[in-house]
């Protein structure tokens, strides 16, 4: 086996761990490799030993890097997991296929213009914290209530907990107001912290460093 094969053994026991303490199927549970930043030779690796979701954050990495790895894989799936620009909303929707960052009128907008269909999560502020993106968890009726009314395809909420405290409250929360507000679907959870998120009902978890580096 492969290093990158065994890494990813590796996390979906612990995925599989977590399901079953939560009594939930592991397989309602979608691992994305958060690829950014990594050369084509360790994506590689890692599509080789099965993955087949990966995320990044930077339009033009993913312009740069993915064309060829797609062509020899045209199964991959790739996440934005980034804050996107809005002006970069078009060329995003011919390279993605989720975005799990919409946390802005401006950016709604550009996508509907772009014609994106994809699978869009919205990213909450989850933390209140003014250096993050996200859609204010006061706004967060409103926006949904208005995404609603738009072609775009609502796929469930994101968040990124506060870094160095605990984040199952944080993850906990998010399960609440999706809850409120009829979403099913939750992209919470990294390397650090993915079990707890997978306990709290995540349905997508995004796994850097865990998947890359032994």
């Amino acid at each position: 086996m492969s290093h990158a094969a065994a890494r990813l053994a590796a996390i979906h026991d612990r995925i599989a761990q977590a399901a079953r303490a939560a009594r939930r199927e592991p397989s309602a549970v979608t691992l994305v490799a958060v690829s950014k930043g990594r050369s084509a030779e360790e994506i590689e690796a890692l599509i080789e030993a099965g993955q087949r979701d990966f995320g990044e954050n930077r339009v033009q990495e993913v312009a740069d890097k993915w064309p060829a790895l797609r062509a020899r894989y045209p199964d991959v799936r790739l996440h934005m997991i980034g804050q996107l620009q809005s002006n970069k909303a078009r060329e995003a929707a011919t390279l993605f296929d989720v975005i799990h960052s919409l946390d802005r009128k401006s950016l709604r907008d550009a996508l509907v213009q772009a014609g994106w269909a994809g699978p869009t999560y919205v990213q909450v502020n989850i933390g209140e914290e003014e250096q993050k993106g996200g859609v204010a968890i006061a706004e967060l009726p409103a926006f949904l209530s208005e995404l609603r009314e738009t072609p775009l395809n609502l796929a469930g909420l994101m968040a990124i907990p506060p870094a160095g405290v605990e984040a199952s409250p944080y993850f906990a929360l998010l399960a609440k107001l999706a809850r409120r507000h009829d979403v099913t679907r939750l992209s919470m959870g990294m390397s650090s912290d993915f079990s707890a998120a997978v306990m709290l009902g995540a349905t997508v978890i995004r796994v850097g460093t865990a998947l890359f580096e032994d």
